[in-house]
């Protein structure tokens, strides 16, 4: 584990090198977590999924205001996923000379990686589990639920052992998309310029999206990306990478890398 800054204070980044790419050619994983995770509420998802693609390189971090990494007192804009992808990931990338990598990405994660590959920063894949590109009524009614679950204390209290500011952290998500001004966030319009393999992954009985929202971006996918695949567990909740759903995402993720290839185009 390192802290590293790449504007807005210090942020907590575990990275885990090549061991076997001699070459140096296999696309690094790079992991975005969902709207309250961090890198330990990833669990062993990464180090499994690293296992299953032959140890590439891996980089897992906590966005400033999640986990141990720096605290964001001021007020969320309901750009933070745009700021996300377009200033802290480049600037975090940079940083570590990672290029070309494989962005997996979970709920809030997801959309990150589809607004940064969708703004012309050059990715060897995305893998996107439970990814939003618009608000529907049930996002929203499973915000609402989080929220009287955290004003219960059962769900802060979980919370509370993986975030430093815990209240700030759920707040400064929950009260984002719960504002009026959010409902209209809309992401499609980058999707339509990805050029990369993707992998789409949804639980069925997820309280936060639907499969609009996988059908949604393969509707906007460029034909020069190549069809989409998609991979539905019947269901599975939101939290996709923890207990039964994680293995078959592992399997699936291990075949669609391996179908990238390691070689750098020019």
């Amino acid at each position: 584990m390192t802290r590293v800054d790449i504007g807005r204070g210090l942020i907590d980044v575990h990275v885990v090198e090549v061991s076997n790419d001699v070459s140096g050619t296999a696309p690094p994983l790079v992991f975005l977590h969902e709207g309250l995770g961090s890198i330990e509420l990833w669990r062993s998802f990464p180090d499994d999924v690293r296992a299953a693609c032959g140890g590439p390189t891996m980089v897992v971090y906590s966005r400033h205001g999640y986990g141990r990494s720096a605290v964001v007192g001021e007020p969320r804009a309901i750009t933070y996923m745009h700021d996300e992808a377009l200033v802290a990931l480049p600037s975090l990338l940079e940083l570590l000379g990672i290029e070309r990598p494989v962005l997996v990405g979970h709920s809030d994660g997801a959309s990150i990686a589809l607004i940064h590959a969708g703004a012309g920063h050059r990715v060897a894949g995305l893998v996107l589990l439970a990814p939003h590109v618009f608000v529907e009524d049930v996002s929203i009614a499973g915000i609402e639920a989080a929220r009287d679950a955290y004003r219960s204390g059962e769900l802060r209290a979980r919370l509370a052992r993986y975030h430093d500011d815990v209240d700030t952290t759920f707040w400064g998500w929950n009260d984002v998309w719960l504002s009026a001004a959010f409902r209209t966030w809309n992401i499609e319009s980058f999707v339509t310029h990805i050029d990369a393999p993707v992998l789409l992954v949804q639980g069925s009985a997820d309280a936060y999206g639907t499969l609009a929202q996988l059908d949604a971006i393969e509707r906007a996918m460029p034909r020069r990306g190549g069809p989409a695949e998609r991979l539905v567990i019947p269901g599975a909740g939101h939290t996709l990478h923890v207990g039964a759903p994680a293995g078959d995402i592992v399997a699936a993720m291990a075949r669609f890398y391996g179908a990238l290839g390691h070689s750098t185009p020019p």
